[in-house]
């Protein structure tokens, strides 16, 4: 009676690996289609397409076209925050710290228009999506605490608000780099200028700069 071939020492590290990289082929293909295309029209069929892979495959590791836009949302966000994670703050100088964080803010949704797209998509739909997700909490809790610390070392050398609220300046951030982006076309239409010209988004950015550091640092004075 023949017995079973033995497992090849490492099989299963291989296979976990192949799995590890469709799963993360499907995942990156699904924020391009997402990005471009929105929820509602972003198909199945047209995110295996991109990631070269099958449509049951997709169902094999997320479930639903749901669940993988959910997984989407939390990538985006998980991305941001790593890469806020690398930023080395300069906490003797808080005021300096902020304006980094603001720098880098505006420069990621420059340097991502995925972020700002799929954020804009998933607005459409009143963010149900979102509410679905079990990580966006612990996630944003990150990214208020990267705040926080800037915040707290301006506090403890007399230079910002004692009553300034880290929640208040993480939107304060936020909302004047993705309005912007968002609607840079309509507005540049609006407006009628090039919103998105060198010389433009420098200035923004400066802008944002100064309105975050006049709403956290104490008055003169004062």
């Amino acid at each position: 009676m023949s017995t079973p071939a033995a497992r090849k020492p490492g099989a299963l590290g291989i296979r976990a690996k192949q799995a590890q990289d469709t799963r993360a082929k499907l995942l990156k293909a699904a924020i391009k289609v997402f990005a471009k295309q929105g929820y509602a029209s972003g198909r199945i069929e047209s995110i295996s397409k991109a990631a070269r892979s099958h449509d049951r495959m997709i169902y094999y590791y997320f479930g639903s076209k749901e669940q993988l836009f959910i997984e989407v949302l939390e990538t985006i966000y998980t991305q941001f925050n790593e890469a806020e994670s690398r930023l080395d703050l300069d906490l003797d100088d808080p005021a300096r710290g902020l304006a980094q964080m603001v720098e880098f803010v505006w420069t990621y949704y420059l340097d991502h228009p995925e972020f700002v797209t799929l954020l804009s998509s998933e607005n459409l739909h009143q963010g149900k999506h979102s509410k679905k997700s079990s990580k966006l909490k612990e996630i944003s809790g990150y990214a208020i605490s990267v705040v926080q610390r800037v915040l707290d070392a301006g506090k403890a050398q007399g230079i910002f608000r004692a009553e300034a609220d880290p929640r208040d300046v993480y939107i304060m951030i936020a909302s004047l780099g993705y309005f912007y982006n968002a609607n840079q076309y309509t507005l540049g239409a609006f407006l009628g200028e090039s919103l998105m010209d060198k010389a433009a988004l420098a200035h923004w950015r400066e802008v944002i700069k100064d309105t975050v550091l006049r709403a956290v640092l104490v008055a003169p004075g004062g």
